[in-house]
């Protein structure tokens, strides 16, 4: 597949999971009041869309202007970075479980991949991909670990309900 075909659909796809998940949220109200959920559900948001947003970057950029996909994937994935910390920094006072944990810190390991890929992208010459390739590869990452958050966080949600 042509890497901006990929990308075109890739953007695509995690636009629509954001929508899907903005409807979730928006039909579970009571998720929104306790600090520790909004929390969780921002992150499994921005986990969503800042790799959208890198899709659209990177057809932009593609292959014809390396410096848009470039710097566009390290500032997006600064902020990912900074957000995952974030949740994980306050992961064990939330009562987040390990699963949980374990997404959120393989998310911030992609990040701070994809955002090293940025700035030097000739780490991957030796590996026969691209560089841009490669950060497909580690986006795909990200849309699966967030897929686990949504899975998790939704399992949480409906014991608590539960009980």
């Amino acid at each position: 597949m042509d890497v901006s075909t990929f990308y075109a659909l890739f953007s695509t796809t995690c636009f629509t999971l954001t929508g899907l998940w903005w409807n979730v949220v928006h039909n579970r109200p009571d998720w929104s009041r306790d600090s520790a959920m909004r929390r969780t559900i921002g992150g499994i948001y921005l986990s969503f869309l800042l790799p959208a947003l890198m899709g659209l970057f990177a057809q932009v950029g593609g292959t014809t202007s390396p410096a848009v996909w470039r710097i566009s994937f390290v500032v997006i994935s600064l902020v990912g970075a900074v957000s995952m910390l974030r949740l994980l920094s306050r992961a064990r006072g939330d009562r987040s479980n390990s699963v949980v944990r374990a997404a959120q810190a393989g998310g911030l390991l992609a990040y701070l991949l994809i955002a090293v890929l940025g700035v030097a992208p000739g780490l991957v010459g030796g590996i026969g991909l691209k560089p841009i390739q490669v950060a497909a590869l580690l986006l795909i990452i990200l849309v699966i670990l967030a897929h686990g958050l949504v899975w998790r966080f939704m399992l949480d949600a409906n014991a608590a309900r539960a009980d």
